[in-house]
């Protein structure tokens, strides 16, 4: 190496180190370490390395705008030339490689390509970083012996290595967290397995109630569909039989009308008269022909109807007495119905308490981390509270530091400032509250004893000159004390809350302030009270009370009893909007705590058999209920259903009897009219003899016409009844239909899905089989109680699991081959270096014993597998009444540090593959026998054909120590009487030191 130098001591310097050990000295101050300077930044080295300064310009001389170093460095093919301008005012450096411009990352690629480490203290130990080497720690050692003496993968396979170990703790980890997750799951899904059985038979007989329900709106409206086509033939056939008739009546009428065309009008007003009054009688008989008709009508209908209604009584009949043969054979068995429901009641409570189990078992993680976040937050917010006190009253947060030490000092309750422990219930009313209290009371301690504030004020106030205040709660407590009026009273003007039920604080305070600001009696009202305020300040017992954003004092006078009253503006709050529940910090603080969680499997278990005792008492009382119960439910439906039919039987006798009375009375009337109407007639024939034979004829003619039309009308009557009934049905149908489509969630227009009609046709066909069939499910159904929806899950969760079976035997997999692959790694990195650990053991014991000392080198780790903590140990001894010690910055002496440093330094020399090392004051606190002995090693081991090239800095030496041929020895001066280098004459030098020694006399 040559070194070409203009630093920060010398303007311009040349240095021809040797290629073996280059002594560098000369006093203190004189330039020896700019030399190694120098090196360090003319080799693209960090100015962080030498500990001088951070900044590069600062290593340019007093007085020059810049500076510059050239280094040559020796290499098989052509040296190498690395020059570096450094620039002092911007700190910028320009490069040159074998003189042509580059930058510092391609000098800092051909630097490593070297093998130079300025970095690694084993190769380069500046003066200010001889004390760091002792502080190394056994890891960093080894890491720098690595890149100092090993083979150039050998590091690359240590960290190789340390990489592999975290992925391989990384895989580990996930293996144990997804086992102990499969084993839970596996768990829950075996406590389920029974419930997943039971829910699932529980969901068929559910499938079934809800086909049973989509079906009976359909049977409904096929019921009705067929009763309406019924009703439309019926309906033709009417239509056809009131043709037949309007056919036959024809022929009736046009006789009438040619009697009429024969008869001769007359021109008598009485014969018109007669001739009108007769067919106004003959008009009520056929009204009274029309009664008698209707009236039978409704007879027969009667009749009908109680026919029908028979009927279904009897069937209803034989119904239930088949039912009662059935349930006769049945024999009798005891009623165990309450016992079912109270074992199903029992099997809830079970189901309860084991879905809270495990939703504490598998939330309590999630909750707990919640919960300490929550709590977290509290703490920061009781943080800004306090920050604010400390800001508008700092001796107030200094006395409650203090008192937060000493509240053992105090026989009763002492309480922080009360802006501090009021929580506010909704931080929007904070803004009354904060009003309504003076700061001096917001900012005062409250105490229950009159003695312990005066000792707190003794020790705050008089001792520590801190102003603070204080109060003394109520003896007699008024924190409960009850409102003049009820708040209840005063809602009509607005009024919401008293002051007291808008914050919480510890009793001693809320008795204070409810005997010292009344809060118990101040209400707080909204808009509405301001718009009311001349009726509001009128009522008794208000003397202070808040609206939305003012605040309203009331006065009467004691004399002239005058009202006068102010008002203020309510400020926004400062303190207590800043709110924190004291009972939930404490139940969050509770919930935190460790958990046993032996008990809850403890209480699972007894769950468990519980309820599989309760399962088999179940089943066994379920089966005596069995068929008694099912056939009793029908018997009691059709008794029901019978009790009901006999209620509405039509007393036909006496709808006979009251029928034949209006029948007779009708015949009565109308006797009287044909009375009246022959009576007509005779005064009529008086008149027209001449047509009597004709109107006899017409008469009769007309009787028989009349009757063909009474038949016609009704006929033409139950025509329109059939058409009402049918248009009635045809609504009815389409009410029906939209209803069975709608239930089914079926369009309008869509016909009936397949799957729905296939299911149909295995259900009943009637509404009371699907009735009778919708109770028997539904008690089959309610028989699966206390069922966790969450089971629903457990077919996927089945999948889940095999799924993660899978996962985790790859992972099993993945991670043998994993270690496998370390394994072989290892073995490439540790062999190797455990040689080269006993290599430099052997040298650097060998060197101890030459001092009468003892020392060891060692590869040292506490588990083999963490590569991040192997380290190299050194222990030394240098007495013999000691034992060996580790090598630290506090047990060994500073002398005994810069030998051991020095030696390990030299066993590293014949392993060294860097091309050079720099020691730079290492000799320094030793004292003379060991500065000696460590002198005479280093140069009889740097002096050796196979080592590399050696600095060692050092500002004085040792008289009559051994020198080496192979040596250089540089001596470095400085001063106003200097030399040039021109004049030195090193022979001259000599002699003259040679005289002078002659002579007795000290150069």
């Amino acid at each position: 190496m040559c070194a070409l130098l203009s630093d920060r001591t010398y303007d311009f310097i040349v240095v021809h180190p040797g290629p073996n050990l280059n002594m560098i000295v000369g006093a203190n101050g004189t330039g020896k370490s700019s030399i190694v300077c120098a090196i360090c930044l003319g080799l693209a080295g960090k100015t962080s390395l030498l500990g001088r300064g951070d900044k590069v310009g600062i290593y340019v001389k007093n007085g020059c705008s810049k500076g510059y170093i050239e280094i040559e460095l020796y290499k098989i093919g052509g040296n190498v030339v690395i020059k570096r301008e450094i620039i002092r005012e911007t700190n910028q450096s320009h490069w040159m490689l074998n003189g042509k411009q580059c930058n510092q990352k391609t000098v800092e690629e051909e630097v490593k390509a070297l093998r130079i480490q300025v970095s690694n203290l084993c190769q380069f130990l500046p003066q200010e970083k001889v004390g760091e080497f002792a502080k190394m720690s056994k890891i960093e050692l080894l890491e720098a012996t690595e890149k100092s003496v090993g083979p150039p993968e050998m590091y690359e396979y240590h960290c190789e290595l340390k990489n592999f170990r975290i992925k391989e703790r990384e895989l580990e980890n996930a293996l144990k967290e997804k086992d102990s997750f499969l084993e839970k799951a596996k768990q829950r899904h075996e406590r389920n397995k029974y419930d997943v059985n039971r829910y699932y038979e529980k969901k068929r007989h559910l499938d079934v109630i809800e086909l049973l329900e989509k079906k009976k709106p359909w049977v409904e409206y096929e019921t009705t569909r067929k009763e309406l086509e019924a009703v439309k033939k019926e309906r033709e056939e009417a239509k056809k039989r009131l043709s037949v008739l309007k056919q036959a009546q024809a022929p009736l009428i046009r006789k009438i009308q040619l009697i009429e065309d024969q008869l001769k009008p007359t021109d008598t007003e009485l014969i018109k008269a007669a001739s009108l009054k007769c067919k106004e009688k003959q008009d009520q008989i056929d009204q009274k022909h029309k009664e008698i008709d209707k009236i039978k009508q409704a007879l027969r209908l009667k009749e009908e109807e109680e026919k029908e209604h028979q009927k279904r009584i009897s069937n209803t009949k034989r119904i239930i007495d088949g039912l009662k043969a059935d349930l006769s054979k049945v024999g009798d068995q005891p009623d165990v119905a309450e016992q079912i429901s109270s074992i199903n009641a029992e099997l809830r409570r079970i189901q309860e308490d084991r879905a809270k189990l495990d939703d504490k078992a598998d939330l309590r993680r999630e909750k707990d981390n919640l919960n300490a976040q929550n709590l977290k937050d509290m703490d920061n917010t009781i943080h800004v509270k306090e920050d604010k006190l400390r800001s508008r009253h700092k001796d107030t947060y200094t006395a409650v530091q203090w008192l937060r030490q000493n509240k053992h000092l105090f026989k009763g309750n002492v309480y922080e400032p009360m802006m501090l422990v009021i929580n506010m219930k909704d931080s929007q009313f904070a803004k009354y509250v904060e009003t309504h209290i003076s700061f001096h009371d917001l900012r005062a301690f409250v105490f229950q004893r009159k003695d312990d504030m005066e000792k707190f004020m003794t020790e705050v106030r008089d001792n520590q000159n801190l102003r603070v205040n204080s109060i003394c709660a109520p003896e007699a407590s008024f924190a409960k004390q009850p409102s003049s009026r009820h708040i209840e009273s005063l809602r009509r003007f607005g009024f919401f809350s008293y002051l007291r039920e808008m914050f919480d604080a510890p009793e001693e305070v809320m008795s204070y302030l409810c005997q010292q600001y009344k809060v118990h009696d101040v209400p707080v009202g909204d808009n509405r009270t301001k718009t009311m305020i001349k009726t509001v300040i009128e009522e008794p017992y208000i003397r202070i009370l808040y609206t939305t954003d003012e605040r309203y004092t009331v006065k009467k006078s004691l004399y002239s009893n005058k009202v006068s009253t102010s008002n203020s503006a309510v400020q926004p709050s400062q303190y207590l909007i800043i709110n924190v529940d004291a009972e939930e910090k404490r139940q969050l603080e509770q919930q935190l705590e460790v958990r046993d969680s032996r008990q809850t499997l403890s209480e699972h278990a007894e769950l468990d058999h519980h309820e599989n005792k309760l399962l088999v008492e179940k089943k066994r009382l379920s089966e005596l209920k069995g068929k008694r119960r099912q056939l009793e439910q029908k018997i009691r439906t059709k008794e029901d259903s019978l009790k009901q039919m006999e209620q509405n039987v039509i007393d036909m006798k006496k709808v006979e009897e009251d029928t034949k009375k209006k029948v007779d009375a009708v015949h009565s009337q109308k006797v009287a009219i044909v009375t009246a109407l022959m009576a007509q007639m005779k005064v009529r024939i008086m008149f027209c003899d001449e047509t009597v034979g004709l109107s006899a004829e017409k008469t009769k003619l007309e009787n028989n016409c009349r009757e063909s039309i009474s038949e016609l009308k009704t006929n033409e009557q139950k025509l329109g009844n059939l058409e009402q009934r049918k248009v009635c049905l045809t609504e009815q149908c389409k009410g029906l239909l939209k209803r069975a489509k709608s239930i089914c969630k079926m369009q309008l227009d869509e016909s009936l899905p397949d799957h729905l009609r296939n299911a149909f046709t295995k259900l009943p066909d009637t509404p009371d089989e699907i009735d009778a069939m919708l109770n028997e499910e539904r008690s089959k159904a309610d028989c699966f109680t206390g069922l966790n929806e969450n089971v629903r899950f457990e077919k996927q969760r089945e999948q889940e699991i095999k799924h993660l079976e899978k996962e985790q035997e790859e992972r099993v997999t993945a991670l043998n081959t994993y270690r496998q692959n370390i394994s072989q790694a290892k073995e490439r990195w540790l062999n190797p270096l455990k040689q080269l650990v006993e290599q430099i053991n052997e040298k650097f014991s060998e060197f101890f014993r030459s001092m009468q000392c003892a020392g060891e080198v060692d590869l040292h780790s506490d588990n083999e597998e963490e590569y991040d903590k192997f380290g190299i140990r050194i222990r030394v001894k240098f007495h013999r009444s000691t034992h060996l010690h580790e090598l630290t910055a506090h047990h060994q002496s500073g002398g005994e540090r810069s030998v051991s440093t020095m030696l390990y330094l030299m066993a590293l020399q014949e392993l060294n593959r860097c091309p050079f090392r720099v020691v730079d004051e290492i000799n320094q606190g030793m004292d003379p026998i060991n500065e000696r002995r460590v002198f005479d090693i280093v140069v009889s081991t740097a002096c050796k054909k196979t080592t590399s090239q050696y600095f060692f800095i050092t500002p004085k030496l040792l008289q009559n120590l051994k020198y080496d041929e192979k040596m250089t020895v540089l001596c470095v001066h400085n001063g106003i009487h200097m030399l040039t280098s021109n004049q030195w004459d090193t022979k001259a030098f000599i002699q003259r030191r040679l005289k002078h020694k002659r002579c007795g006399r000290v150069l």
